[in-house]
This record gives C-alpha cells, structure tokens and sequence, in this order.
C-alpha cells in the first residue's frame, strides 16, 4: 500500500502495470442516520464510475471489443455536447 491512509493503489485500464492514485470517497455519518450515509456512498460511487468499472473488469475484453465501446463512448460524449450547446444558444 503506498498512500497514507491505507487504501490500496488502483490499476490503470491502458497500463495494467501503471498505478494510479484516486482520492478516497468519504461519507460523514451524522445525526440523520446510517441510511442516508449508504444512500450517499451510492451515490458518489455511481457518479464516480466504480460499478461501472467494476462491472467491465469482471471479464477479459477483447482489444476490438474495447476499440468499439470506446468509439461508441466518444461518439455518446460528441452528442452530449452538441446537445448542451444548443440548449445554451436558445
């Protein structure tokens, strides 16, 4: 373990060998109770891509299979944009 507060570094998806350090999710649990506190931990897991990721790494994916989901990934985040900038000039 290389960082201080004892997580263990992640693996970066093009270099298998390279590690990379991401900042630890933290949920403060107060007086509103240790549901919300899950609800919370869901939800910056989910905004943070850690499921998703998780799910891609459960499997080997081929090199021309990963090529593809990236194309339509970039293609998906071309449209986005696109669309928020013709939201913005009306």
């Amino acid at each position: 373990m290389n960082n201080k507060e004892g997580v263990p570094p992640q693996t970066s998806v093009s270099n298998p060998g390279k590690t990379i350090e991401g900042r630890p999710l933290e949920v403060s649990v107060d007086d509103r109770g240790l549901d919300r506190a899950i609800r919370q931990l869901k939800r910056k897991i989910a905004t943070e891509g850690v499921t998703k990721e998780l799910k891609r790494r459960k499997h080997y994916e081929k090199p021309s299979v990963r090529k593809r989901r990236k194309s339509r990934e970039a293609e998906r985040r071309r449209r986005r944009k696109e669309r928020r900038a013709q939201m913005a000039q009306k």
